[in-house]
């Protein structure tokens, strides 16, 4: 029994001078602090813990942002209604908007703007069963709004720039909306009862491919203006260069070839007017009017008298200096 007992003694360990754990009966050998196995798995966990994070931040920078922005006074009045709504002052809840903007743009790669519209905000949560106040409620109005509304890309202008383009582009988007809708009206064609919407965009695509053709090189805004129940109006910029195509916006352009078809459906007495500019040279001005479907060219005086005329008063105005007022050409014509 002594034998065994001192056989198990001088095979235990013992600490030498340098600290280590040496065994007796061997020679040196340096063995594993009996927590450092501990600590290696510890430090496992947190390397761990930390790619999951930066994996979760990577995924994170591939998300969008949308958020839904109340412009103007009434609208931030008609939200006050609902008691999770944070604020009570319009400028400071702008202040914080764009505060918001400035962290979500640094967070994200891309950053979109909506317009919230409280009445549909309401509608939508009728519709949808939802509690209006509440904050959830109020991020899925925004993300519907942003998937199938207006929206204008965040990417640091300051809000006084950013809300007259959200605006502009609401009206244009609501424009188009009622347009289509009037294209897509079974009988408000010449021939009753025909749904007029593609023949009578057809032509008029066909009209803004004589246009732009007609107005030749340099920089071009035109704008088509049709009765419609309500003033339709559509803006197109391009700019064409020597020999080769117009350059166009294709949404500007589905826009402006939407609201002149409409007046070729409906054979309305709109117009179109055009102003090319040119390096060196004086802008100049023409003007059709819509008759029968058909855009007939206007005269220089009827161009000058156009532009020269305020429209509420009828009173005559000064032209415009360094301006030329030309007759419209025959759309489908080379008139640069």
């Amino acid at each position: 029994m002594q034998h065994g007992k001192h056989d198990a003694n001088a095979r235990t360990t013992k600490r030498g001078r340098d600290g280590a754990h040496r065994t007796q009966d061997g020679p040196d050998r340096t063995a594993a602090h009996p927590r450092s196995g501990q600590h290696e798995h510890a430090r496992g966990r947190v390397r761990a813990g930390g790619d999951r994070r930066e994996r979760h931040r990577a995924l994170r920078r591939d998300v969008p942002a949308v958020v839904g922005l109340l412009v103007d006074d009434e609208d931030f009045a008609a939200m006050r209604r609902y008691p999770t709504f944070a604020f009570d002052d319009h400028p400071d809840y702008l202040r914080h908007a764009e505060g918001l903007l400035k962290a979500l743009a640094a967070q994200f790669g891309h950053t979109t703007v909506a317009l919230f519209d409280p009445e549909e905000f309401a509608h939508y949560c009728r519709e949808a069963g939802l509690d209006p106040d509440s904050s959830a409620s109020r991020s899925r109005y925004t993300a519907e709004a942003a998937a199938t509304g207006p929206t204008v890309a965040y990417t640091g202008q300051p809000l006084d720039e950013l809300v007259p383009l959200l605006l502009n582009r609401t009206a244009r988007h609501a424009t188009w909306e009622y347009a289509t809708s009037l294209l897509g009206t079974p009988g408000s064609g010449p021939d009753r009862g025909e749904d007029p919407g593609r023949p009578a965009f057809e032509r008029a695509s066909g009209l803004l491919a004589g246009l732009l053709d007609g107005a030749g090189p340099g920089t071009h805004h035109l704008v088509c203006s049709v009765p419609a129940g309500e003033q339709l109006l559509a803006v197109l910029h391009t700019t064409r260069p020597a020999g080769a195509p117009a350059v166009l916006d294709s949404l500007e352009a589905a826009e402006f070839t939407t609201v002149l078809a409409v007046g070729v459906a409906l054979e309305s007495p709109g117009g179109v007017v055009l102003r090319t500019s040119r390096p060196g040279t004086p802008d100049r001005l023409r003007g059709w009017r819509l008759h029968g479907g058909r855009l007939l060219a206007l005269t220089e005086a009827e161009v000058f008298s156009a532009y020269c005329t305020d429209a509420d008063t009828g009173e005559p105005l000064s032209p415009e200096p360094g301006v030329e007022y030309r007759a419209g050409f025959d759309v489908g014509a080379e008139h640069p």
